[in-house]
């Protein structure tokens, strides 16, 4: 069963030993990763989420994986690291290399749930769009609105999202309630609203390669 949103933001998820390859990953792909998991039968890929809220401090991500793949490389054939980037500035690529551990390819999980290449081909005239996935819409007020502190200065917001044009909801899933829910987070922000669905995007190529 997966963990509510609210704990996988704060606390991640440990789960108990049971198969030969360990996943790490980011709180915030938890479900995903889950759901491919279960519907491929890879029993054998254990997961262990950090919690989603180091996105709001980008450099503690980098010593969260290097401790948990430092703890746990006893315990599995391969540890596998399912972050991008993350606003890490190529340190958690360093610190994976060093460790001898591969990691999911690209920027950031915007550009690997559209596909890198095409989410490439799109950056240029796309920089003026704000990205939000499923749990980042399910998450909006833990990681957007508070942190941003829009709820107790709203007249801050176009000033801070006064360059960008519209938003983008990476849509994982077919839901109307997050559909609905993303259009809010949009005309809160003052953006244009796109939803576009992405599935999981590069992320099952990924996975379905490291299960073997």
């Amino acid at each position: 069963m997966t963990p509510p949103d609210e704990t996988l933001t704060q606390d991640g998820l440990a789960e108990a030993r049971q198969g030969r390859i360990l996943l790490v990953a980011c709180g915030a792909l938890a479900r995903e990763i889950l759901d491919v998991r279960a519907a491929n039968g890879w029993t054998h890929l254990d997961l262990q989420c950090l919690p989603a809220n180091l996105h709001l401090w980008p450099d503690r991500i980098v010593t969260a994986v290097e401790a948990v793949v430092r703890d746990r490389r006893a315990d599995y054939e391969q540890i596998f690291v399912v972050y991008a980037d993350c606003g890490t500035g190529g340190q958690l690529f360093e610190k994976c290399k060093e460790l001898g551990v591969e990691m999911v390819e690209g920027p950031h999980c915007y550009s690997f749930f559209e596909g890198n290449e095409v989410f490439a081909r799109h950056s240029e005239s796309e920089i003026t769009a704000f990205y939000l996935t499923d749990f980042l819409v399910r998450q909006f007020d833990a990681f957007v609105w508070r942190p941003m502190g829009l709820d107790r200065h709203p007249e801050l917001r176009d000033m801070m999202f006064g360059n960008y044009t519209k938003l983008v909801y990476q849509a994982q899933t077919n839901d109307p309630a997050l559909d609905a829910r993303a259009q809010d987070c949009a005309a809160r922000l003052g953006l244009a609203y796109e939803r576009r669905f992405t599935g999981y995007g590069d992320l099952v190529p990924v996975l379905a390669r490291v299960a073997g």
